[in-house]
């Protein structure tokens, strides 16, 4: 597998699907997986898989001792791997700029030059497919496509990419060229491609011209919380509604704004949070401004791990104002935590989640109506949160490693 980010280091929902997802495929008995990643750190969880740090493959043959390595990869990689690694270069690769060990740093986000990172990735990936036994290649989302290609080319094996997410979501339908061209290719090159939604799925199908029959979806879940009990909500008085994700003209962070303004012109018993970073975080302060709901309105900024939880726990209300989403793993992660949750049409989750409010993302007055009524009806409060927290308890990541082994195995078959 190709990934991009892996908890605890993350910077999107891309990470915790990845974890879930390969968590859930390991319990398997014959499956095992190998997981690469540009820069990992050190801390992820490597009970159920195998971690490789692009960042430590050599791409470039130098001559170092057997000491020399072990003293340089501690803690990183084998002395024996490294070698084994080593002897997978095939190919010249000079240009790129490397360490006295042959291999390329990574920055392990998502820089400005992002675009020579990926072909670095790809790089890495052609040493990895020459060097390394496997039987399929599953890349996550449209960075590590390049390098799924590659390494099929190089393998013979299929190739099976993951569409967390596609340019016309993130653009809202204006698509950056170069991703789009990026995407294209590697959902023509795919063997299948598996989609975190119908939604998706349409438009694999409608925007990128593919062939309905390679394209399925498989959806998203989320992990078991092990700690559920140490989450307690906070008594207070006022209510707490919470937005929780990047603040990107993708996740719709200003109909949330107008819709807190349209709750607080009834009450004034509501505060609002708007957790997580983005470019539209300034724009989003001066609106809150703008609309005189500065007092009621607080930006914590970017959350992770226990930290998300804890949020969502403390929260009367969760909500999910997107205008593309392919899935949205947050929504389930809230009503995990008995947090009733208000979520768009327009996002994948939608497709699976009964116990949820469901609102267009443009249409603010039902939201704030949805939202007042959460925090203003304690019986409708109660229903959303057990509700919820029962329905999210069966969607489980080891039922969508069963449908992607499903996959698998019949790519596997068309080959033979």
């Amino acid at each position: 597998m190709f990934g991009w980010e892996f908890p605890p280091h993350i910077l999107g929902g891309l990470g915790t699907a990845s974890y879930g997802l390969t968590r859930g495929m390991a319990q398997q008995p014959d499956m095992d997986i190998t997981f690469v990643i540009p820069k990992p750190w050190g801390d992820e969880d490597q009970s159920f898989l195998k971690i490789i740090g692009a960042n430590s493959v050599p791409i470039v043959w130098k001559e170092n001792s057997y000491d020399y390595v072990k003293q340089r990869m501690e803690g990183k990689m084998s002395p024996e791997e490294y070698f084994h690694l080593r002897d997978g270069i095939h190919y010249d690769y000079r240009r790129i700029g490397t360490d006295d060990l042959g291999c390329v740093d990574f920055s392990g986000r998502y820089p400005d030059n992002l675009i020579e990172e990926i072909g670095n990735y790809e790089a890495v990936a052609s040493v990895l497919a020459h060097a390394l036994d496997f039987d399929i290649i599953h890349s996550h989302d449209w960075l590590t496509y390049p390098a799924g290609v590659f390494a099929k080319h190089i393998s013979g094996k299929p190739l099976v990419i993951h569409v967390h997410a596609t340019d016309f979501d993130r653009s809202r339908g204006n698509v950056n060229p170069t991703v789009f061209s990026i995407e294209k290719r590697g959902m023509e090159e795919a063997d299948h491609i598996i989609c975190v939604s119908n939604l998706t799925r349409r438009t694999v199908i409608e925007k990128y011209g593919i062939n309905p029959a390679k394209v399925s979806t498989v959806h998203n879940a989320v992990e078991p919380l092990k700690d559920l009990d140490s989450y307690h909500k906070t008594p207070r008085k006022e209510k707490v509604v919470t937005f929780l994700g990047r603040i990107t003209m993708q996740k719709g962070p200003e109909y949330f704004v107008e819709a807190a303004a349209r709750v607080l012109e009834k009450t004034n018993g509501v505060r609002f949070v708007m957790a997580g970073s983005g470019d539209m975080m300034n724009k989003m302060i001066d609106l809150v401004a703008k609309r005189g709901i500065a007092d009621k309105f607080h930006f914590p900024g970017f959350m992770r791990g226990r930290q998300v939880q804890e949020m969502l726990a403390e929260s009367d209300c969760y909500i999910m104002p997107s205008v593309s989403e392919p899935f949205g793993i947050s929504p389930l992660e809230a009503m995990q935590v008995g947090c009733p949750s208000i979520i768009s049409y327009q996002s994948g989750c939608a497709e699976i989640l009964s116990h949820a409010i469901k609102t267009d993302y443009w249409d603010i007055d039902a939201m704030a109506d949805a939202i007042y009524g959460i925090v203003k009806y304690p019986a409708l409060y109660k229903s959303l949160s057990e509700l919820g927290m029962k329905e999210v308890n069966n969607i489980k990541w080891s039922d969508a490693g069963l449908k992607v082994r499903a996959i698998y195995d019949k790519v596997l078959a068309e080959r033979r």
